[in-house]
């Protein structure tokens, strides 16, 4: 692996840490770019990347966009992110993640965890029998903040895609409104179910062949090819995947209004969202519209840490607070003729202090 600090996506993070466990076969990378409102916060993601060094491009860009989803989310948090690289059988044994909270451990303070994709509520829970810099636990109480940030990410793009379709399309109702969703595990599914009540039409897509056409028989709904999504004509796509889908060659095949998804990093270079931009497509910035799992985790931590009660309707309140935070990017972006993408990025370097 070259020097971190040469790779394109390094942006003056302030600790980039390889953590290698012999005994566990422990393999992560540890990222914080920064602790500017507070220590860095953001999940582990357990994957396996056959080249490692697409696993520190994962660490870094997801670490940069914790600082500015926390900024952006009024949590007195910074940003980080941590990626076990999992073998090709995806080993994931309980030494393994004793070592990995070990390693929490050991910064002191300086990066607070959580689930991502590959880790479980159960795997944090392994992690916090060694460090308390951990958070996405289980919690005592109806309206204790606490648990899988899952349903509060999904509560927020729903949201989220709900401001946009008012923005775009000049209506409140998202009855017969299509949307077109890629990734139907616990975030995307839940988006769709939101989306369903309301009566949307909706066109799902995912690998997990048997777990999207129960889904869809559910909720009365379209499946499409894993490869077709991109291309199927909506008034909304919602990328719940992985990140780095939005390309040249993806970007051209849109045939739709409005992106607007959870899926982290979905731009695969800065340009692309001047390329949406371009084309007339509303993009709500993915760390605007999908933080309301952080905002779970974060006002977890945080009440744990200072023996504060943080309920569910403290989450609520401020994950209710990402429609005009998205509404408030899209008017400056109109006004000054820049794509949504920089004005909420130039938002964030302010909160920060990198404007």
């Amino acid at each position: 692996m070259t020097a971190f600090w040469t790779e394109p996506d390094f942006d003056d993070h302030e600790m980039v840490q390889v953590v290698h466990d012999r005994k566990s076969g422990l393999a992560a990378i540890i990222a914080v770019h920064s602790s500017h409102l507070g220590p860095g916060a953001g999940g582990t993601r357990f994957w396996h990347y056959p080249n490692p060094k697409d696993g520190l491009r994962d660490a870094l860009r997801l670490s940069r966009g914790m600082s500015y989803k926390n900024a952006m989310a009024g949590l007195p948090m910074g940003g980080g992110k941590a990626v076990i690289l999992a073998n090709e059988a995806r080993t994931k044994s309980p030494e393994l993640l004793a070592a990995f909270g070990d390693a929490v451990e050991a910064l002191g303070g300086r990066y607070v965890t959580a689930e991502d994709v590959g880790i479980s509520e159960a795997d944090m829970v392994a992690v916090s029998r060694r460090t308390a810099h951990v958070s996405g636990l289980p919690v005592s109480g109806a309206n204790r903040a606490g648990g899988d940030p899952g349903p509060f990410t999904s509560y927020g793009i729903y949201l989220g895609i709900k401001a946009a379709v008012r923005h775009k399309l000049g209506t409140d109702k998202m009855d017969g409104v299509h949307v077109a969703v890629q990734g139907t595990g616990s975030v995307g599914g839940g988006v769709a179910r939101w989306l369903a009540q309301d009566g949307a039409r909706l066109t799902l897509a995912d690998i997990n062949a048997d777990g999207v056409k129960a889904l869809a028989q559910e909720l009365g709904a379209v499946v499409v090819a894993p490869e077709a999504i991109l291309s199927t004509q909506c008034d909304v796509f919602s990328p719940n995947a992985l990140g780095a889908i939005l390309d040249d060659e993806s970007i051209a095949a849109l045939q739709t209004k409005v992106v607007a998804g959870g899926a982290n990093n979905q731009l695969a270079r800065a340009h692309h969202g001047q390329a949406l931009f371009e084309r007339g497509i509303l993009y709500a910035p993915d760390y605007v519209i999908n933080a309301g799992g952080i905002i779970s985790v974060a006002t977890e931590y945080l009440a744990r840490r200072d023996d504060t009660p943080g309920s569910v309707d403290d989450v609520n309140a401020l994950i209710e607070q990402i429609p005009n935070r998205l509404t408030e990017v899209w008017q400056a972006s109109e006004t000054s003729g820049v794509s949504p993408d920089v004005v909420a990025d130039r938002m964030a370097q302010e909160l920060i202090g990198r404007g």
